[in-house]
């Protein structure tokens, strides 16, 4: 589906199909696996460009959608588009990568070194410059007054994205592990495949880039997953990788809440479809966003509750820690 777009978001409110389009293919950038990775090369000359355009809007009160990838990130971002104040960017990795040139994890963009911790350190001078003027480029490009930046893994980087948008607003989604780790599952044997160079492009980026990072720089120094990190590093079903993905993401949004409060609001994704109306308002109120008819009414008409998967038949190694990390979000 390209840049998310169904029939009833055109009909609904046909001018945000614009909008997407050109987020999708002058903003975001195409990462591994995904088709028309050539579109990258027009993508970074016209970020490179922007960064030298004058004028551009002020950006005032960014909200990023934080969270685990398959939790229900898209889908809020999605139906957030369709207010009329908003533009959605989904995933920029490539805008921020320009930005800041170590954050791919995946190697969409580079094959470099990749950090998935950013603190306010690596937020020089030149890195806020940067975003913040990409963001107003682009809400000038769009015309919208405010951005909505959905980046799943940003969730380790709140820190840095603070101290570039100190006024910045997180939504932090939260699903049920057994779902989010079926749904990823799926995803990387859906859409794997292998290059013509032998490399292999899967959920865990190139040669399994994102996977090594996750174990090196997370769950080696994790103080729960940490003293079973043999066994974890050895896993190789995608279910249990997924688990521990899901794991360490939501340890961090439950320590980034306790350190944040003022700044992040928690979304279940449960919650979302089974009562769209009710939460997109809370949502809209933390982000200091208009009340919107037309993007509740999408929401209510696209949202439904669906049916949970199978129970996870874990690796032992990780099964008391996923099952304490269910209790602590709220699903046990």
């Amino acid at each position: 589906m390209i840049a998310q777009l169904d029939p009833l978001y055109l009909k609904m409110r046909p001018t945000k199909a614009i909008t997407r389009l050109v987020s999708q293919f002058l903003f975001e950038g195409r990462p591994v696996p995904a088709r028309w990775q050539w579109t990258n090369y027009i993508s970074t000359v016209f970020l490179k460009v922007g960064l030298h355009v004058p004028g551009v809007k002020t950006v005032k009160k960014p909200i990023l959608i934080l969270g685990t990838g398959r939790s229900g990130t898209t889908i809020l971002g999605k139906v957030l588009s369709m207010h009329r104040d908003i533009g959605l960017l989904n995933e920029p990795k490539l805008l921020w990568h320009i930005a800041y040139a170590d954050e791919d994890l995946a190697g969409s963009y580079s094959r470099g070194i990749a950090y998935y911790r950013l603190g306010a350190e690596a937020a020089t001078e030149k890195v806020c410059r940067a975003i913040r003027h990409m963001y107003g480029f682009y809400l000038t490009c769009v015309r919208c007054e405010r951005v909505l930046d959905k980046y799943p893994e940003m969730i380790f980087r709140v820190p840095f994205a603070l101290s570039i948008l100190p006024d910045a607003k997180f939504v932090l989604i939260v699903r049920n592990g057994s779902d989010t780790a079926h749904s990823i599952a799926w995803w990387s044997q859906q859409y794997s495949r292998v290059a013509k160079n032998g490399d292999t492009y899967t959920w865990w980026g190139v040669n399994n880039r994102k996977w090594n990072l996750l174990l090196e720089q997370l769950v080696a120094t994790d103080p729960f997953l940490g003293p079973s990190y043999n066994d974890i590093k050895c896993l190789s079903q995608e279910i249990d990788k997924a688990a521990v993905e899901w794991i360490v993401s939501m340890r961090e949004g439950l320590r980034v809440m306790e350190q944040f409060p003022q700044h992040v609001h928690l979304v279940q994704y449960e919650k979302l479809v089974a009562h769209p109306e009710r939460t997109l308002n809370r949502v809209m109120d933390f982000c200091d966003l208009p009340s919107d008819e037309t993007a509740v009414a999408y929401a209510s008409r696209i949202l439904y509750p669906q049916p949970p998967k199978p129970p996870l038949n874990l690796a032992h190694s990780i099964v008391p820690v996923f099952e304490d990390t269910m209790r602590l979000v709220g699903y046990l």
